[in-house]
């Protein structure tokens, strides 16, 4: 089944699973969907990826999910995750427009011409682009 938004449907396969305090979460595979899980891993948010070739061309991203505390107490390592540019509503940003997620505590993470990067690694090579969502 095709999405007209298949980050957003990241995102909430992301957050579904956290709810549900699962250990993996599965979606159909894609360059933008693989970048930003390598951020995500990057930044410490989630505990790895891989990509799983399926039956056939389609290919899956796994991505295994990450929890501080105990067994009992455990709470996910994202507490939020926020669409932010969608298909009817494209959002871009300047280099100085770049947006402070959670006064620093956060990430945005951003579609340049340098590729998918975060906020701040955008302000450091001076680029701007599509905000794509926000991590915190």
């Amino acid at each position: 089944m095709t999405t007209s938004d298949p980050i957003a449907d990241m995102l909430t396969r992301i957050r579904n699973a956290l709810m549900a305090k699962h250990a993996m979460v599965s979606m159909p595979s894609s360059k933008i969907k693989v970048a930003v899980a390598k951020i995500l891993k990057e930044e410490g948010y989630i505990a790895g990826y891989r990509v799983v070739q399926g039956s056939g061309v389609a290919s899956e991203l796994v991505i295994r999910l990450k929890y501080v505390g105990n067994l009992k107490g455990q709470r996910p390592v994202i507490s939020g995750l926020k669409r932010v540019s969608k298909p009817g509503r494209r959002i871009y940003t300047s280099v100085r427009n770049i947006p402070w997620v959670r006064s620093g505590m956060g990430i945005a993470i951003l579609s340049t011409p340098k590729g998918v990067i975060t906020g701040q690694q955008a302000r450091r090579l001076r680029v701007g682009g599509e905000v794509l969502c926000y991590v915190w």
